[in-house]
């Protein structure tokens, strides 16, 4: 198939350079451009209202303007969220372009993301998730979602090429605020959560919030739990509209089943069936932090910002698998245990400065700043062999009497940063925009089981350019060159990606909207694969190059008062293009046609919302052995408010039930079913 590169984005390239050699000249006076400003925060989105979102925040480091900046993104606000009834962070990115999710389906002990076929880097208020990345993230806790897709190195430090995920954390507001909820649904879910905010004085200098959420619900298959307690409180200063100063501690408790366990391969199996041990698949998870966000508008132009986050986690399972083979004869299935007990300790911190100023036509934005890491997890995980399971006659046993250790390691990570990042605007039309960063890291890692101690560093720029052409108000295009670095352990070296993209949005006048097309080429060398081997057992392996290319397409609209609508379509070709034993290979768990729509509709008390995803088929393993069958999956949802304060809403997911293998391993993973909750909440 012929690149995308080579077909209709050459007239996006084509106008760019035409804008280059083309300066307009034809304004009978100067004008002015406002400046491309990097908030510490954004105020003019209101996310509770709209599925449109105009600004960009991602820790305060590229231009606020979607429409300004040289990047694929995407913002699932508030309001989509709580329309598509979305409760995990999985569920939110199910409607967004070149995203995959779900693909793990009830192995559930993470929550798992991947960008235009790599794994896609997490973060929190721009500070890197980095060793809590194990941890199920609660959509309650969030305003927003941002993806940016393809490489961000620049903007975030260490990250795979594909994109990242920054989650923007609900912060008290100034004016009063509440709204709590109950719900109840599928799998005896019950659910129940409050969020509220006010200020503290008279003189409203000092606010406040509370958010928290307390669940109690079993999962699709039997014996299994899903329970789980949030609590999230933050305080907000600001004495003068110069000085923010917030501070938010959250915590986050889950008791949960990671596992059914899988589903054999020799036939297509209820999703109920549970062939783990209900004695023994269990997981607890307990994660605390403590954040700090701090702005001040030193005047002239001069802005400073900080952000601060120290996170402490525990997070043991036990978890029964099946380790099946399509050679299997008769009913007897072998399984395994696995269990791992760890522990992280993580602070996180940056301090940005911005410069603002305007040279008669040029504007110019820059932000220089530095970051820190600190942080050292450790882990003890054994396995062992497990009674197998008749599948005409399944007896569950006790759990293990006895277990092997196979790794018992402590891993420190420190790392310093230094970055810049410089945007240019010439007459309003023109924005060139350049980043650079170096980056320092040292890794230590004690391992305790093979009797080693060993220590690495490595010392890594990275840079980006991008410019963009605003054709007018509504329309603008770009083309950008990234770098990426991913994320060192121990045993390997850096892994450098690289990405071309060009672009362009479209913000209509007359329209709450928003609308994107992006065509990129990106490669990424040396990528470090789990493969599933004939015994059942999983290794890693390295494969040589990887490359993709492809294009998204975004609409996020307010087409009326009373119709919204978002989604988008991806096409992905990848291939493995250097390697021994995989070269012309597809990535796994690439599809390389993807769509989703999200429609919502709402007349006086009455909202309806209807959507519907399609995943192409892919492959489940770096050999191209096994591959899933496309699919397609219908989700809606029925409001009505029974007063002006007060909704009650039904959301089901996967309307139809339909089921089909997502992941397949030494076992088969089925899509979630059909979900149904039914909310009441009131506003005040």
């Amino acid at each position: 198939m012929k690149s995308p590169l080579k077909n209709s984005p050459y007239l996006v390239a084509t106008l760019v350079c035409y804008s280059v050699i083309t300066p307009a000249l034809s304004h009978a006076e100067p004008f002015r451009l406002s400046p491309i400003l990097v908030n510490d925060y954004v105020e003019e989105d209101n996310d509770t209202e709209s599925v449109v979102a105009k600004e960009l925040w991602v820790g305060g480091k590229v231009a606020t303007s979607i429409q300004d900046t040289p990047a694929s993104v995407s913002v699932i606000t508030q309001k989509e969220i709580e329309q598509r009834g979305a409760a995990t962070t999985e569920e939110v990115l199910e409607y967004t372009p070149g995203t995959m999710t779900g693909y793990f389906s009830s192995d559930d002990r993470n929550d798992y993301y991947q960008i235009r076929g790599f794994d896609a880097t997490t973060y929190r208020d721009g500070l890197t998730l980095g060793s809590l990345r194990g941890v199920r993230e609660d959509a309650f806790a969030f305003e927003r979602v941002e993806v940016i897709r393809g490489a961000n190195s620049t903007l975030f430090g260490p990250a795979d090429p594909g994109g990242s995920i920054n989650f923007v954390t609900k912060r008290p507001k100034f004016t009063p605020f509440g709204n709590a909820f109950v719900s109840y649904g599928s799998y005896d879910h019950k659910e129940v959560g409050v969020d509220v905010g006010d200020t503290l004085d008279q003189d409203k200098t000092l606010a406040y919030r509370l958010t928290a959420k307390v669940k109690d619900s079993d999962r699709e298959y039997d014996y299994s739990k899903d329970d789980s307690q949030f609590i999230m409180t933050g305080l907000t200063w600001e004495p003068t509209d110069a000085t923010s100063a917030t501070l938010i501690f959250d915590y986050l408790k889950t008791d949960s089943t990671p596992n059914s366990g899988g589903a054999p391969f020799d036939k297509e199996y209820d999703r109920s069936r549970f062939f783990g041990d209900p004695a023994f698949n269990d997981q607890d998870v307990e994660r605390t932090n403590i954040s700090a966000q701090i702005s001040h508008d030193l005047g002239n132009g001069f802005k400073l910002r900080s952000n601060l986050r120290y996170s402490d986690l525990t997070n043991d399972y036990g978890y029964t698998y099946i380790s099946d083979s399509i050679d299997r004869t008769g009913s007897i299935v072998n399984r395994g245990y696995l269990t791992s007990q760890s522990d992280a300790e993580q602070f996180n911190g940056n301090l940005m400065a911005q410069y603002d100023h305007s040279f008669s036509r040029l504007d110019s934005s820059t932000v220089v700043g530095i970051e820190y890491q600190d942080s050292t997890s450790s882990s003890f995980s054994s396995y062992g062999l497990a009674d197998p399971i008749d599948l005409n006659n399944i007896v569950y046993s006790d759990g293990p009497s006895a277990l092997t250790p196979y790794a018992d390691q402590t891993t420190d990570y420190q790392a310093k940063a230094a970055f810049i990042q410089q945007n240019f605007a010439l007459d309003d039309k023109y924005i060139v925009s350049f980043g650079a960063r170096h980056d320092d890291i040292d890794l230590a890692q004690q391992n305790y089981f093979a009797g080693t101690d060993a220590k690495r560093s490595f010392s890594e720029n990275t840079v980006r350019s991008a410019f963009t052409y605003k054709f007018n108000d509504e329309i603008s295009a770009y083309i950008s060159q990234v770098e990426s670095v991913s994320p060192p352990s121990i045993g390997t070296e850096l892994v450098r990606g690289e990405q071309t993209e060009i672009g362009a949005k479209y913000a209509p006048a007359n329209m709450n909207a928003l609308f994107s097309i992006a065509v990129y080429e990106l490669e990424k060398s040396n990528v470090n694969i789990a493969v599933t081997q004939a015994n059942g057992s999983i290794e890693r392996e390295v494969v040589g190059k990887n490359e993709v290319k492809g294009i998204d397409l975004e609409a996020r609209a307010e087409l009326t008062d009373t119709l919204s609508i978002s989604g988008g379509y991806s096409y992905i070709d990848s291939e493995v293009t250097q390697d021994d034993q995989y070269q012309g290979n597809d990535f796994t768990t690439t599809p390389q046609h993807s769509a989703s729509l999200w429609g919502h509709y709402q007349q006086e008390a009455l909202s309806l919302g209807l959507g519907a995803r399609y995943v192409g088929s892919y492959y489940f393993d770096a050999a191209n052995s096994k591959k899933s069958d496309d699919a397609i999956t219908f989700d809606a949802s029925v409001g009505y408010a029974l007063t002006q304060a007060t909704d009650l809403k039904l959301n089901v997911k996967n309307i139809l039930d339909e089921q089909h293998v997502v992941g397949s391993g030494s076992a088969d993973y089925y899509n979630p079913g059909r979900d149904i909750k039914l909310t009441l909440s009131h506003a005040w």
